[in-house]
């Protein structure tokens, strides 16, 4: 559970800093537009901080860890969320910089999507189990 918790405290400093980065970095860059570091902090701390604080609740209570593809769920979601935050960052710090959107950094964060999804696929299977015993 101690893995929960700072896997979950990780994410709540990494949302906390993307936060004062985009802040921070749009001013330094006089940018005043939209851009996908405006939204990255909220990204982080929801699908982050506040999903793992969430999992460690149901590990209080239905010991998920013991579940067979608990293991798989951890890597692939945080794998997974690792690719989407990052293409968010190098997105957002090229609209800031004026370039133009690439379909290679669109690719990439589909992809992240996917991979998030295939976690959740695998934590709701751990759920299931762990709520039927």
């Amino acid at each position: 559970m101690k893995k929960l918790v700072r896997v979950s405290m990780s994410y709540m400093i990494f949302g906390l800093l993307a936060g004062v980065f985009y802040r921070e970095f749009t001013k330094w860059n006089d940018f005043s537009g939209t851009t996908q570091l405006s939204v990255l902090h909220t990204h982080v701390l929801i699908l982050g901080m506040f999903f793992f604080l969430i999992v460690l609740v149901l590990e209080k209570n239905f010991q998920l860890t013991k579940e067979k593809n608990y293991k798989k769920f951890y890597i692939i979601y945080n794998i997974g969320l690792g690719v989407t935050l990052l293409m968010m960052i190098v997105r957002g710090i090229l609209q800031v910089l004026g370039h133009p959107e690439s379909a290679a950094i669109s690719g990439m964060a589909g992809l992240g999507h996917i991979i998030i999804t295939v976690g959740l696929a695998y934590f709701f299977q751990v759920l299931f189990k762990a709520v039927k015993e």
